[in-house]
């Protein structure tokens, strides 16, 4: 029997829908989305599309250059618990074997993996490459001896191990080799992403022309800005066509910076991501990034000295920009769905429309995750060791 969901507000690609009554069959498919009247909905609600989480490596304990099957599902239900429907497992630069045999076992578990959330799993679409083509001045955590230099002969043997799975890869878009690198990726289909770089705004531009379209945790293991050479940072905010990551936790970049961000970007090119690390769901203590140990403290996890990633959820990251720019949660939260999906062409595989499955997010006014719906059903309460920063 079919049921209905409604709210104050449905945000959708196309715009917002005020009173939104939605139809749901019994397989979990939307069958009709239509406009009420006020008064039919007396809460201050806003339905989102389930979030995409395109920068993550890992969660409750289980890293993805390690994960077995069983280490994915759990992550996978933490994740919808956060309202994360799909996500791409990312690398962290590793030695070359190491990361050839994760992007078999991360192959492997996509291909094994449903394409339907119906059983309250967020659903793998990809593999984000980050590493091992990252600057050395600017390689933040990753380790120095494992960096290669772009190379097209490498990355297919990624992509070979990988069967055809990897979506986006993070490259310093600046080290010899790099835009040949970035063409050809790009033919493929594979979208290119500007990070861990020391590039001068010069050197961003000529990425973006050779089919560079978005850029990775902006601010973060990037050139600092300089008022005669605004380096990558200046292009990334200012080029009205660029994607751009951010991690909004309040620690890898500050609140006022936050703001900074978004009075320059276009918010339909602002892409939300956690840069989650195996720690994220778990309280402090020691865990693995890759092949490495992180430690994690009140919210910070840091390796050789330097942030390691992060444990904030999507979730808490869509409020946070909501918060610290002042801008209402209806918009912010296309920066976790639509825009990754658009960015990384799939646009289908979230939409809100007839026929497709009901994957959609609950939010209050203040951003607050109410309820996860995936393919109709309600996903299960999140845990309450989930680190809110």
């Amino acid at each position: 029997m079919a049921k209905t969901i409604t709210a104050r507000y449905l945000e959708t690609p196309d715009g917002v829908v005020d009173y939104p009554r939605i139809r749901v069959g019994d397989d979990g498919i939307v069958l009709s989305i239509e406009g009420g009247e006020a008064g039919t909905e007396t809460g201050e609600t806003v339905l989102t599309s389930s979030f995409l989480d395109i920068h993550i490596h890992g969660a409750m304990s289980h890293d993805v250059m390690e994960a077995s099957a069983s280490g994915f599902a759990e992550m996978e239900r933490f994740l919808a618990t956060c309202g994360v429907g799909h996500y791409l497992p990312t690398t962290v630069t590793a030695p070359v074997d190491e990361t050839l045999q994760a992007m078999e076992r991360i192959a492997r578990h996509i291909e094994a993996t449903s394409h339907s959330a119906a059983d309250g799993h967020a659903i793998p679409v990809g593999i984000h490459l980050e590493g091992p083509f990252l600057s050395h001045i600017k390689r933040g955590v990753h380790n120095e001896a494992d960096l290669q230099k772009p190379d097209i002969a490498l990355f297919d043997r990624f992509q070979e191990a990988a069967r055809g799975q990897i979506r986006l890869m993070t490259i310093a878009p600046e080290t010899p080799g790099a835009l040949e690198l970035i063409e050809h990726a790009t033919a493929q289909g594979v979208r290119v992403s500007m990070g861990h770089t020391n590039a001068l705004a010069s050197e961003a531009r000529a990425a973006i022309a050779a089919g560079a379209s978005s850029a990775t945790h902006t601010f973060n293991a990037m050139r600092a800005v300089d008022h005669r050479e605004p380096g990558i940072v200046g292009v990334v905010l200012t080029d009205p066509e660029l994607f751009a990551e951010l991690i909004c936790d309040g620690i890898h970049v500050a609140p006022e910076m936050v703001a900074v961000f978004a009075r320059c970007k276009n918010i339909d090119r602002v892409i939300l991501v956690t840069d989650g690390m195996s720690a994220t769901g778990m309280p402090d203590g020691t865990y693995r990034l890759g092949n490495f140990d992180v430690q994690v403290r009140e919210g910070h996890a840091t390796a050789r000295g330097v942030l390691a990633g992060s444990v904030i959820t999507l979730d808490k990251a869509v409020a946070n920009f909501a918060r610290f720019t002042g801008t209402p949660i209806r918009s912010m939260a296309r920066a976790a769905s639509h825009n990754p999906a658009k960015m990384l062409g799939l646009q289908e595989r979230i939409a809100i429309a007839p026929g497709r499955p009901a994957n959609f997010n609950r939010l209050s006014k203040d951003g607050t995750l109410i309820e996860t719906i995936l393919c109709g059903k309600t996903v299960a309460e999140r845990v309450e060791s989930i680190a809110a920063v």
